[in-house]
């Protein structure tokens, strides 16, 4: 059977140009039920206008956004965009309406202070105006998407520092159906935002469990960056930035992946947690049968059950954490310092190793075991 050709669709800043095209082209007294536009890349790209009018600064159209088969959370929404001319040569400026952040934060593409549109949706813009008025058109842009403040609340603009609303993306314009990839790189920023913070150091979190436990330990909030399943891949990209050194904090449910060796830590991709566990365990002492149960285990706190019954939780979890640390540093060539640090999702210190103890102490953490 021939697998399923996915539909592509078209970014929020592809959305917002159409509209654009078609606020100019409505002032001419053209046409604009459906504009084409040249995406960055060269595609072509189709794009309905479901609505355009008159309004007090200009002209305002909606379009809808279409996101073909990737599970975007922006897909049908409405795009706002309005327009008002100003005095030839004066460029092209940007507005954020209802729904549209601002960045507050250095280190993102966008200058802090400016509405959080990216450089790709703005030159799409730039474009459709100089193809339509010349390289001399001045032009204020107004987008808006209402459903917005709402949106962001799922996307990482709150840690990146972006207030009031949802971003305006898109590299190209043109959206395709790889939705891992797209994620993978959604949550780079948060290192460029650290960094540009003043640090150098920072702290590797799967997600908001693992922040919020790291935050009680008394790390700084601006150091923290969610990695999700892809702790390879961010750790590649901080190296690639020159960040100094990398704190894993987290459960050892993704932890002793990494001891083990595996960075990309979805279950059904690399589960080795009850292996790595099972193994350092037994060259720690513990029987067969505890062994046994540890590879039974349906969670990793049903095999932790076991070999803190035996007594040996703390020195095994610090092996873990040693391990990891070392995997890590194998994985980047040597490029970067790693501490780990094995937390449950309580909150309790499991075990670290050294390095770990020295980048902690460095940013000023509180932690401590009972």
């Amino acid at each position: 059977m021939q697998a399923k050709k996915l539909r592509g669709g078209y970014t929020t800043g592809a959305c917002a140009a159409a509209g654009v095209k078609a606020c100019i082209l409505f002032l001419r007294g053209e046409s604009c039920e459906k504009v084409e536009l040249l995406a960055l890349d060269g595609t072509l790209l189709s794009i309905p206008i479901k609505e355009i009018c008159r309004s007090e600064q200009g002209v305002r159209a909606e379009v809808v956004k279409f996101s073909g088969d990737d599970p975007d959370i922006t897909n049908g929404v409405s795009v706002f965009t309005e327009i008002r001319r100003l005095p030839k040569g004066s460029g092209i400026s940007f507005r954020a309406g209802e729904g549209i952040g601002h960045v507050t934060k250095p280190g993102l593409s966008v200058p802090v202070g400016e509405p959080s549109i990216n450089p790709g949706p703005r030159q799409l813009i730039r474009n459709v105006a100089e193809e339509l008025l010349g390289k001399d058109a001045g032009l204020e842009v107004t987008i808006s998407i209402p459903a917005g403040k709402e949106l962001a609340k799922r996307t990482l603009n709150p840690v990146l520092g972006i207030e009031g609303g949802i971003s305006v993306i898109g590299t190209t314009g043109v959206l395709r159906p790889m939705s891992e990839e797209g994620f993978k790189n959604s949550l780079v920023p948060q290192i460029d935002v650290a960094k540009a913070s003043g640090f150098s150091s920072q702290v590797f979190v799967p997600g908001k469990i693992g922040e919020r436990i790291a935050l009680g330990f008394g790390l700084p909030g601006e150091a923290i960056v969610q990695t999700s399943n892809f702790i390879g891949f961010m750790l590649e990209k901080a190296a690639e930035r020159d960040v100094k050194s990398v704190l894993l904090f987290g459960h050892p449910g993704k932890l002793a992946k990494v001891a083990a060796g595996v960075f990309y830590t979805h279950n059904r991709i690399g589960d080795a947690r009850m292996e790595a566990l099972a193994a350092y365990s037994a060259a720690e002492g513990l029987p067969a049968s505890g062994i046994r149960r540890i590879l039974a285990s349906a969670t990793t706190e049903e095999a932790l059950e076991v070999i803190e019954a035996a007594g040996l939780a703390e020195r095994v979890c610090k092996i873990l954490a040693e391990r990891a640390s070392l995997r890590a540093q194998r994985y980047l060539f040597g490029k970067m310092d790693i501490g780990t640090v094995m937390v449950t999702l309580q909150g309790k210190l499991l075990g670290m190793d050294d390095r770990a103890k020295e980048i902690g102490e460095a940013m000023h953490w509180n932690i401590t075991k009972d």
